[in-house]
């Protein structure tokens, strides 16, 4: 109780930040910083380096912008962003423009997946600040279409997720062409040796702003699992859908199985979306913009999506499949719960995947609830077709036997 109230009781006043953007936060109605913003932006508005860990969806964008905007409005410079996927450049991007758009800030988002062009174009406006995606970044500095000498703070946002994805050489030779006198921020939710090795060799004397130990939780997040036959996941997944009738979040391993899930829940009659990497970008965008306006009920996603997307109102997560590394299933479950509401967490286990339950329950140091199976009804199944394939057919056609 005595947090909320602390909590109840911060505002953006006296974290020196400039009387105009604190203006313009209030214009946006942005009046209580989150416990990372509050602890971070003093640290960042005085130059020094961070390395900020917190829970996904505590406002960790502006922990880094606000600092960023009003320094690169009062001197010359650039603002380089490197996180791991396209969605986040572009939620970042927003969420940047909000503040400094009447400031008069330019960015450019320079992610793959689009064409290259344009990018050389927004680059060539000279912005104040640079969103990018490692490999993409890459391609611009090899086409010399980009230039990171004036970059005066670098922020890694996500940086353990990069890792993830195999972007680490990417960043070396990223850290490599930008100025070593620099000021640089690293957030993400976790931290891992290989980070804090980065961070050190890159960073000068980082301040480490933990607002809540590596692996937790967000209190308001009921979690729950069910342990269910892998070919019973379809008919349970139908039952839940029944139960939670909210905007779901379903998180499978494979893009493959995202479309054969998506195509099951289809059949339920849901209005159901898929994004995952055979999806371009433009369908990818749809897809997320439509479960943001209800178009779509549910959102059918591999991993791709558990990091960084800011959904609020996301009733239920699935985890259809449990994901391949433990602290996976924090940012999964964090895309609910959002903006001080609550929600709810399900995943489906196989018995032969109890062994990865017990290494999350080891992470958010928690037990999980296991509840019981509903009821199945007995699976109709329509009467069989004779299906020939074309090959079958033609020798059939031809005489032969087989």
């Amino acid at each position: 109780m005595g947090d909320t109230n602390q909590q109840q009781n911060l505002n953006f006043y006296g974290l020196g930040i400039a009387p105009g953007i604190i203006e313009i936060l209030k214009k946006i109605r942005y009046v209580t910083p989150t416990p990372i913003q509050h602890q971070s932006i003093p640290i960042a508005i005085q130059g020094k380096d961070i390395v900020g860990i917190a829970q996904t969806g505590t406002g960790k964008t502006l922990a880094f912008g606000i600092p960023m905007i009003q320094r690169l409005a009062s001197t010359k410079g650039l603002g380089l962003v490197l996180l791991p996927t396209r969605e986040l450049a572009m939620q970042i991007d927003a969420e940047l423009r909000k503040v400094g758009n009447s400031l008069g800030l330019r960015t450019a988002v320079l992610i793959g997946g689009v064409p290259i062009g344009p990018q050389i174009g927004s680059v060539r406006r000279n912005p104040h600040i640079i969103i990018a995606t490692p490999g993409r970044l890459i391609d611009h500095l090899h086409q010399k279409t980009v230039n990171l000498k004036n970059v005066n703070i670098l922020i890694l946002d996500e940086a353990d997720r990069m890792l993830d994805m195999g972007f680490l050489p990417q960043i070396k030779e990223i850290l490599k062409s930008v100025p070593r006198e620099r000021q640089t921020m690293l957030f993400s939710a976790t931290i891992s040796p290989e980070i804090m090795s980065i961070a050190s060799a890159n960073m000068k004397f980082p301040i480490r702003v933990e607002i809540a130990p590596t692996g937790t939780t967000v209190d308001s997040v009921s979690q729950d699992i069910f342990i269910v036959a892998r070919d019973a996941k379809v008919r349970l997944l139908e039952k839940v859908l029944v139960q939670y009738q909210g905007p779901t979040l379903i998180f499978v391993r494979t893009k493959y199985g995202a479309h054969r899930i998506a195509r099951a829940i289809s059949q339920m009659g849901y209005s159901v979306a898929e994004i995952h990497s055979n999806r371009t970008f433009p369908q990818r965008k749809s897809a997320l913009d439509g479960f943001k306006t209800g178009e779509y009920r549910v959102l059918v996603a591999t991993d791709i999506m558990a990091r960084g997307i800011d959904v609020v109102g996301i009733e239920l997560v699935i985890n259809y499949d449990l994901p391949s590394q433990a602290e996976d299933y924090v940012h999964r479950i964090g895309r609910t719960a959002r903006a001080g509401m609550k929600g709810h967490a399900i995943s489906f286990v196989t018995p032969a995947e109890q062994g990865k339950i017990r290494a999350i329950e080891w992470l958010i140091r928690k037990k999980l609830n296991v509840s019981a199976l509903p009821e199945f009804p007995t699976m109709q199944f329509a009467k069989p077709r004779l299906v020939y394939s074309s090959m079958k057919y033609r020798r059939r056609k031809m005489g032969g036997s087989r």
